[in-house]
C-alpha cells in the first residue's frame, strides 16, 4: 500500500525571521521518510515579506484576510491536498524534523488525532511562567472536564496531526487561538482515538502573537459554550441540593442550629441556593441543547427543552408551583388569626412559601420568555425565503478574530 501523502499548515503573521527554517526543516523531514509532501504557508496579513520568503523556501502559500490563528488554519486545512494534515507554528518552537514520528500512529491506524506534548521539555525561556503552570494546566483541566475524560497532558500544544477526513466528524468553527480546544473537545465527543507524544520545545524566534488574557479568556468561553456543565448545571445542581437540604434542616430545627456560642439559621440561605440554583439549571439546559457549538452527529442534550410543549408546560409547572407556595402563606396567615397558642414551625413553612413562590415565579417567567422567544423564531422561518439559507459555510465566511 503506497504511503499516504502529508500536508503540513503553518499559520503565517509577520514570521520572516523563521519561516523559511521551518519550511525547509519540515520537507527535508517528510521527504526523507519517504512521504509525497507539501507544505502550505498561509499569510494571515504579513507586511515583512514573509510569504514571498516562503514560498522560496518551498511552501504553497495561500491568503486569509480574515486574522485568526483558527481562520488561517482552517483556510490551510481547505487548501491541503494531503491525506494527513499536520498543523504547527512558522516561529521554530515545534521539531518539524519529528514531523514523521508525529504522523506515524495516524499512519498506522493506531489514532485519528496525535498531539505533540510541549510540558516536559518547557522551559522558562520557552514557555512563560504563568503559561506554563497556570494557563495551559487549567486549560488542559478544564478541556478534561469538557471532553468527558482526560485525553492529554498538553491541551494547548499546536503540533498536531489528522487524517484529512476526519474534518468533518471535528467540525470545526472558531477562528482564534481557541481551535485548539474546540479540536480537541469536538474530537473526543466524536470518539476519535486521541493521543500525544513527548516533543521537545525550543525558543520562539521572533514576536510573540499570542495574547495571554484576551485568547485565554476566548478559550474559557469556548469550553463553556461547549461544556455548560462546567459553569452552570454542575454549580447548579450543587445549590439546589444545598437549598433543599438546609430547608429540611429548617424543619427538624426551627430554633436554629448551635455551633458553639452561635446560632445558625440555615434557613436563610436556602431560598437564595433553591433559586440561583435552578436558574443555573434553566440557563444551562438551554445552553447545551441550542449552543451553536453543538457536535455535528451527536444528539443534542436537554432535548425536551427544544420541545414544542416545553415552554407550555413550565408555565404551567412555574404557576402551580407559585400557587402552592401562596396556599402555604395563606395557611399559616390563618392559622395566626385563630391564635390558639399552639407552637409551629413559622419560620421553615414561611421559607418554604416564599420559595415555592420565587422559584415558581421563575419557572413560569422563564416559560413565557421561551414560549415568546419560540414564537419569533417561528416568525422569521415563515419569513425567510425558501433556500435563503442553504449556504455552505467557506472559509471566507468566517467571523474576525483578533489576530494571533
Amino acid at each position: 500500500m503506497d504511503r499516504p501523502s502529508v500536508s503540513l499548515v503553518l499559520p503565517c503573521l509577520d514570521e520572516a525571521e523563521s519561516v523559511a527554517a521551518c519550511v525547509t526543516e519540515a520537507l527535508d523531514a517528510m521527504r526523507a521518510a519517504g512521504f509525497e509532501c507539501e507544505v502550505v504557508v498561509v499569510d494571515n496579513g504579513s507586511t515583512d515579506g514573509s510569504p514571498e520568503i516562503a514560498a522560496a523556501a518551498g511552501a504553497r502559500v495561500v491568503h486569509e484576510q480574515r486574522r485568526g490563528y483558527g481562520s488561517a488554519l482552517l483556510a490551510g486545512f481547505a487548501a491541503a491536498t494531503g491525506d494527513i494534515l499536520v498543523m504547527a507554528d512558522a516561529d521554530c518552537t515545534y521539531e518539524l524534523d519529528r514531523i514523521p514520528e508525529l504522523v506515524a500512529p495516524v499512519v498506522a491506524g493506531d489514532a485519528d488525532l496525535v498531539l505533540g506534548s510541549r510540558l516536559d521539555s518547557a522551559t522558562m525561556r520557552t514557555m512563560p511562567f504563568l503559561h506554563r503552570y497556570v494557563g495551559t494546566p487549567v486549560l488542559t483541566f478544564l478541556t478534561a472536564r469538557a471532553c468527558g475524560r482526560r485525553v492529554v497532558t498538553d491541551s494547548q500544544s499546536g503540533f498536531r496531526a489528522f487524517r484529512r477526513d476526519t474534518l468533518p466528524t471535528m467540525g470545526l468553527t472558531t477562528t482564534g487561538m481557541e481551535l485548539a480546544s474546540e479540536m480537541l473537545i469536538r474530537s473526543a465527543r466524536a470518539g476519535l482515538r486521541i493521543t500525544e507524544i513527548q516533543m521537545s520545545y525550543r525558543p520562539r524566534v521572533g514576536d510573540s502573537k499570542l495574547s495571554t488574557w484576551s485568547d485565554g479568556w476566548r478559550h474559557l468561553q469556548l469550553i463553556f459554550l461547549l461544556a455548560p456543565d462546567l459553569l452552570l448545571i454542575g454549580p447548579g445542581l450543587l445549590l439546589f441540593g444545598m437549598g433543599v437540604l438546609m430547608l429540611a434542616v429548617a424543619f427538624v430545627k426551627p430554633t436554629g442550629v448551635v455551633v458553639g456560642s452561635l446560632v445558625w439559621q440555615p434557613v436563610f440561605f436556602s431560598g437564595i441556593a433553591l433559586v440561583l440554583g435552578l436558574q443555573a439549571l434553566l440557563a444551562g439546559a438551554v445552553l447545551a441543547n441550542g449552543s451553536s457549538m453543538a457536535v455535528p452527529g451527536v444528539k443534542r442534550r436537554f432535548a425536551f427543552v427544544g420541545a414544542a410543549s416545553f415552554p407550555g408546560r413550565c408555565t404551567l409547572v412555574g404557576f402551580l408551583t407559585a400557587v402552592a407556595g401562596l396556599a402555604i402563606n395563606g395557611v399559616m396567615f390563618a392559622y395566626w388569626l385563630t391564635d390558639n397558642g399552639q407552637p409551629l414551625s413559622e419560620l421553615g413553612l414561611a421559607t418554604l412559601s416564599q420559595s415555592l413562590i420565587i422559584v415558581g415565579s421563575t419557572l413560569g417567567t422563564f416559560g413565557l420568555i421561551s414560549r415568546f422567544m419560540r414564537g419569533r423564531s417561528v416568525q422569521a422561518s415563515i419569513a425567510t425565503p425558501r433556500g435563503a439559507d442553504d449556504r455552505t459555510p467557506t472559509t471566507s465566511g468566517l467571523h474576525t478574530a483578533p489576530g494571533r
